[in-house]
């Protein structure tokens, strides 16, 4: 697609951790696709003074670029290229080198002066030739620009996208501060006010707060109510009533009040000690929150909008507008360019006029429904009138990270909804044993960052013990259950739905909320915990390439967990750059493994002298991780040494990622709500009697939401032999991890994204 056709990439802007990964991924598809790609190094500065700033990029060029924080090419802030003498220049260079593809990450300033560029390019050209900068032969073939645009920017401010590249990882640095300060004001019984950054988005500060349990969050979208002093002081004093040893507020680097001052972080630390007492600091993160090494979440988002850039720019043509890749649900898309930073003008100028409701709705669905769960969460009190419902709330199957966070939100949402919440310890079995005991609010505070699973947790299924739980549901009055694990809690749901025939006890509303390691869950694309685990291997990969990058030829084999699921070592490998990743899903022979050791034996003759190759536990019985050890060991004498490693259950551990902290957070939420509704539909004379299919639900992200789907209707696509959906949206994504391995395979683009449009929501079409 691409030979005779040259591509040129630049950062500009703000940097933002992984926009390397996005670099790497355009320079390595467009010369897949037999295109030349060039670096522009500083951003616009280097398409305006070109020279030695203009350079060819080479597939060794990008490597060891993947873990690497910032931008390895430079941005620059560009005065020059705002002007018409300024473009007029960068034109001239880019006609001389023959580019007329261009690919911008940065923010919506640099990717409107990117779409002025192309608006003037005609014009330009025209005035070079006149200036005999440039042959009329020159100008001809270079007759038009194509422009696609990346996101990078750390505050998640561009419409359009649900992420925005470095947003993930600057959350990651956040929660570390976090995480850090919190144990420090635990000692001390202190507030602690933390600044991050977000000039005109609250989205940082947001999910940090989500993330977190934070009391309280100033956000610019959403200025707090009049008086908002006395509430803040009540709510703080209220906390530490309730047995709380610290409080936490989140403020963004923007946040406003409604009269449009200023809310400062020092304001409010004198507010507080003014106003209570409290022992108070403030903490201003600044551009630690830029730095730093890239999440595995940016990695894989940063490697799937440079392929999907490079295929927008080949096939784009002169009436094609200029489009932005972003990224919706886990699904990459194509979005007219002006359109988005139409809506991201809107909302600045929704927030200006003070139609503060509509700046949230304009920000997009995921920005409205973590608004939504941070309103629930924190400025409600449980009600003096109770429910006298009963909702228990367990753990099924191996501990992951994140769990606690979902058993945190669906007891507190649960106490505001005036219910009684229950813990059931070590799952089912637990729950046969009557190992059951009522939560209280304190009990799960600062529960949202500890790893592992708070209320015990086992893989036994209920099937043997069935009489012993329908016993413990009549004894314990549990009118609803929420359920959170792995696999075994998607079968141990169904046993329960199966049984309802002989025990009329097992007629309760149920949910079932997937937690796992491996995602492997039927019903969604992700589950809590995978993301951790996710974090968890890839660092270790840096650390072990880092390692071979000392020692030159050597290859790494690493095992990863995931049962029969490939999802942790295919986005792994994706992550950290891995030559190979076996899996089950995809099965492979003896000829594939000759084939990637002739891969490596030619890769050690480049200047890149290392491997590293994945292998998920489970995906072949015969080539186990020593067989294919051995094999490379025997192949390679001479060329490459090889090590292995097997990693083990430290994938189950850590301290949640804030990806899973705040996913776990809404599913717990939105599980109970969803109880509550149902609670009311089957109660008749104050008894609760639920049997149809769709009073027992798995919640699931499915591509762009979240859905409840009947366990029951699941069945139908479970391989319960291997513990895995029939179908997985991840496999799709291996192709690009191959080629990006400098595998010659062929891309599948039947898939390929077409453009969509950003539906403008505005207060006038809302009502």
């Amino acid at each position: 697609m691409g030979l005779g056709r040259s591509i040129a990439v630049l950062t500009s802007g703000g940097d933002a951790q992984g926009m390397n990964a996005a670099v790497r991924a355009t320079v390595r598809v467009g010369l897949y696709t037999g295109a030349n790609v060039y670096f522009v190094h500083e951003g616009y500065q280097g398409l305006v003074d070109g020279g030695e700033n203009i350079k060819l990029a080479t597939w060794e060029s990008v490597s060891m670029m993947l873990q690497l924080g910032g931008t390895v090419i430079g941005s620059a802030r560009c005065k020059d290229f705002q002007t018409r003498e300024g473009r007029m220049k960068a034109a001239c260079n880019l006609v001389k080198l023959g580019i007329t593809n261009l690919c911008v990450i940065g923010g919506d300033g640099s990717l409107t002066g990117a779409n002025q560029f192309r608006t003037d390019w005609s014009e330009l050209l025209v005035d070079l030739v006149k200036a005999g900068k440039i042959t009329k032969d020159e100008a001809s073939k270079s007759s038009h620009l194509n422009i696609v645009g990346m996101v990078g920017s750390i505050d998640n401010d561009f419409c359009g996208t649900d992420m925005t590249i470095g947003t993930d990882s600057a959350l990651h640095r956040i929660i570390e501060v976090v995480d850090a300060i919190t144990t420090t004001a635990q000692s001390h019984q202190r507030t602690f006010i933390l600044e991050v950054m977000g000039r005109h988005c609250g989205y940082l500060a947001l999910v940090t707060a989500l993330s977190c349990g934070a009391d309280w969050v100033f956000i610019p979208e959403m200025p707090p109510d009049e008086g908002w002093e006395e509430h803040l002081c009540r709510r703080l004093a209220d906390q530490r009533g309730r047995g709380c040893r610290l409080n936490v507020i989140i403020v963004a680097e923007g946040a406003m009040s409604r009269a449009g001052t200023p809310i400062t972080s020092d304001q409010l630390k004198k507010l507080v000690t003014d106003r209570l007492g409290f022992d108070t600091r403030a903490t201003v993160l600044g551009h630690v929150q830029r730095g730093g090494t890239p999440s595995a979440f940016d990695r894989i988002l940063g490697s799937r909008m440079g392929v999907e850039a490079v295929m927008a720019l080949l096939e784009a043509t002169p009436e094609t507008p200029a489009c932005v890749v972003s990224l919706s649900g886990n699904q990459a898309v194509r979005l007219p360019l002006m359109e988005c930073v139409q809506v991201t003008k809107d909302v600045t100028a929704a927030m200006s006029e003070g139609r503060f409701e509509d700046a949230i709705k304009l920000r997009g669905k995921s920005f409205e429904n973590n608004w939504n769960t941070y309103k629930l969460l924190a400025h409600i009190n449980p009600p003096d009138v109770k429910s006298n419902i009963n909702v228990a709330v367990m753990n099924v199957g191996a501990p992951c990270a994140g769990m606690n966070s979902a058993v945190r939100s669906a007891v507190r949402i649960g106490m505001i909804q005036g219910h009684n919440m229950l813990a059931v310890h070590d799952g089912f079995d637990g729950l046969a044993h009557g190992n059951i005991e009522a939560l209280t609010w304190t009990n799960v505070s600062g529960w949202t960052g500890m790893g592992g699973s708070m209320l015990g947790t086992k893989r036994t299924l209920p099937g043997e013990i069935m009489e012993e739980i329908s016993l413990n549901i009549t004894k314990h009055k549990i009118h609803a259950m929420v359920i959170i694990g792995g696999f075994e809690a998607f079968v141990g749901g169904l046993e329960l739905v199966q049984a309802r025939e002989k025990y009329e006890e097992l007629c309760i509303p149920m949910v079932v909320i997937p937690a796992t390691v491996s995602n492997n869950v039927p019903g969604s694309d992700f589950s809590i915990g995978a993301d951790t685990a996710l974090n968890t291997i890839t660092d270790t990969c840096d650390r072990i390439k880092q390692s071979a990058a000392g020692t030159k030829r050597r290859v790494f084999i690493i095992e990863t967990m995931g049962g029969y699921c490939g999802y942790l070592a295919t986005m792994a490998g994706m992550a950290s750059g891995a030559d190979a990743a076996y899996i089950y899903e995809e099965k492979f022979n003896i000829k594939d493994l000759e084939m990637n050791v002739e891969h490596l034996v030619q890769k050690m003759k480049t200047t890149v002298k290392r491997g590293l190759i994945l292998r998920n536990e489970n995906s072949n019985a015969h080539y186990t991780t020593d067989f294919i050890f051995n094999l490379y060991s025997e192949e390679g004498k001479g060329v490459f040494d090889c090590r292995k490693n097997v990693l083990g259950h430290m994938q189950q551990g850590g301290t949640p990622t804030p990806f899973d902290r705040n996913f776990g957070t809404k599913m717990g939420a939105k599980s109970v709500l969803w109880l509550t509704e149902k609670l009311k539909n089957c109660s008749r004379h104050g008894r609760i009697y639920a049997n149809t299919p769709d009073s027992a639900c798995l919640l699931g992200m499915r591509k762009r939401s979240l859905y409840f789907q009947p366990l029951a209707d699941l069945k139908e696509e479970t391989d319960f032999e291997h513990r895995i959906p029939k179908t997985q949206w991840w496999l799709k994504i291996r192709p690009i991890m191959k080629i990006l391995a400098k595998y010659n395979i062929k891309l599948d683009t039947s898939e390929h994204a077409d453009m969509e449009h950003v539906i403008k929501k505005t207060s006038h079409v809302e009502k």
